[in-house]
């Protein structure tokens, strides 16, 4: 049976470069495919999942008995959870990425403003910080879109540089790797924007 299998291997070894040579006219070398994709060819849903906004953290609806009034948003950056508390005792719970090490916060304020695929304005003290340490050049201002860091909602809290905001490295969901922001992946931070007014309390804690 091995005898047969490594006959079959060598023998398709054999066909497959002349398979890749024999391309169509006007067929371009990237459009051929290479042996190692022949053998071995890549998941249907590489592409699909490759980037994605789904959060490796499902969100979930939880018992909740803390007494803070519906709608109330509590950040806990230890657990790396947003609970959206919404009555009944339950609260909605996301999973988050919070601020590094020096850059964790606490307190309590409120939204002060939402927006959609929002663009991203460093503030100074961030760019030189990323300057200095790391040698790269922020922009001064990104436009809204996909690759944009803020991904596609933000809410603002208070008059702070601090946002609740999409990102598009839900990898980074239940790390402590921001500035201080509070990142969800954007599935979810679209989720929570349809749920929140201005106005809403927004409590941090650690």
């Amino acid at each position: 049976m091995i005898r047969l299998i490594s006959s079959a291997f060598l023998a398709l070894c054999l066909m497959a470069p002349a398979a890749v040579q024999a391309q169509p006219a006007g067929q371009t070398s990237s459009e051929s495919k290479t042996l190692l994709q022949i053998l071995f060819p890549p998941s249907e849903n590489y592409n699909k999942y490759r980037r994605s906004d789904k959060s490796p953290i499902k969100r979930k609806v939880i018992s909740f008995k803390e007494n803070h009034p519906e709608g109330t948003i509590i950040i806990d950056t230890s657990d790396r959870r947003l609970y959206h508390v919404t009555g009944k005792g339950k609260a909605m719970a996301y999973g988050i990425g919070v601020g590094r090490d020096g850059f964790t916060w606490q307190g309590k304020n409120k939204i002060t403003r939402k927006a959609e695929w929002p663009g991203w304005t460093p503030p100074q003290v961030m760019r030189d910080r990323v300057k200095r340490q790391e040698g790269r050049v922020l922009p001064a201002y990104m436009p809204g879109g996909p690759d944009n860091p803020l991904g596609a909602r933000a809410m603002y809290i208070g008059s702070t540089i601090y946002r609740i905001h999409g990102t598009n490295q839900p990898w980074t969901i239940g790390q402590a790797m921001s500035s201080g922001c509070i990142r969800m992946a954007n599935e979810d931070v679209e989720h929570l924007y349809d749920q929140v007014k201005v106005g809403t309390r927004v409590i941090v804690r650690n």
